[in-house]
């Protein structure tokens, strides 16, 4: 092997990086992070197991809420599925990370987050907070996929920042939230937007203490909030982007007469949240 690097050398020919550092970002426990659950604690090939399955909730949310919004996607967007198409490659890659603590697992969880969230700032930005420069809703897609795809090479050269720079993220999407729902009067529409941010709240909260707060849960023997985290965010994530998508459609296709409902029964209003739309194409107004 040495002798055909110096060969490589010697004649001008570049030599690539090794073989070892290549698949080194593949290797268990090659990310720098590492959440509080124990490693190993119940298998020998997955690192956290907690964490490990409780990503499954991703799986089991992400094709109901896919079936769910189907009529307003169909009316609206059918891009609005790839929101939930992509949640279950976070699912996936959340899976893979926490049964590996590879480093590749850590970017693949990192980075699906953030074209989820790259996808929903396309799709439900309302028009009026457009950039002045932004003519239409295509351009402003543009310029939010050349602005992924930056941020996406650049993850790579500070991997642990990621993850502060997507809770960053969310809170911008409070912020725009609020803005939208001052003038609103609809209480079912509040409540939804209470419940979302309390899921938020309570998700984050875990995801903090788990982080930080470490050596307090291992005293009570309870190093399980990451897992909580993933369910939690599953739900809120759930809750906000039917929320935003009822605001949108009302802003976008006011014909369609959008509602909220909930599922499995909407007299619970505790479940999963929905858009039926009550209008059809003959209540378009025409000029």
């Amino acid at each position: 092997k040495r002798f055909i690097e110096q060969s490589l050398f010697l004649s001008g020919i570049p030599s690539f990086p090794s073989f070892n550092k290549m698949t080194g970002v593949f290797a268990y426990e090659s990310s720098e992070v590492d959440w509080c659950e124990d490693n190993y604690k119940h298998s020998e090939n997955v690192v956290e197991y907690f964490n490990t399955m409780s990503s499954f909730i991703f799986f089991v949310i992400s094709p109901i809420m896919l079936y769910l919004l189907h009529p307003y996607a169909k009316e609206r967007n059918l891009a609005v599925h790839l929101v939930w198409i992509m949640m279950v490659f976070v699912g996936l890659f959340s899976l893979y990370f926490h049964m590996t603590l590879s480093f590749m697992g850590q970017m693949l969880d990192e980075l699906s987050i953030l074209w989820v969230l790259a996808i929903g700032y396309s799709l439900w930005f309302p028009r009026r907070h457009f950039p002045s420069f932004i003519k239409d809703r295509r351009m402003f897609s543009h310029m939010v996929l050349i602005i992924t795809v930056i941020s996406t090479l650049s993850s790579f050269i500070k991997p642990t920042a990621n993850a502060y720079a997507l809770n960053c993220f969310a809170i911008h999407i409070l912020y725009c939230l609020f803005v939208e729902l001052r003038s609103c009067t609809d209480e079912r529409v509040l409540r939804l937007a209470w419940a979302s941010i309390g899921l938020w709240v309570l998700a984050i909260s875990c995801w903090i203490s788990d982080r930080f707060g470490c050596s307090f849960w291992q005293k009570l023997d309870f190093c399980y909030l990451h897992g909580i985290w993933h369910i939690l965010i599953v739900v809120a994530t759930a809750y906000g982007s039917t929320l935003i998508a009822y605001l949108d459609a009302s802003l976008e296709i006011p014909h369609s007469l959008p509602d909220l409902q909930y599922w499995p029964r909407n007299k619970w209003s505790v479940g999963l949240p929905y858009i039926v739309l009550k209008g059809t194409t003959k209540t378009r107004k025409r000029c």
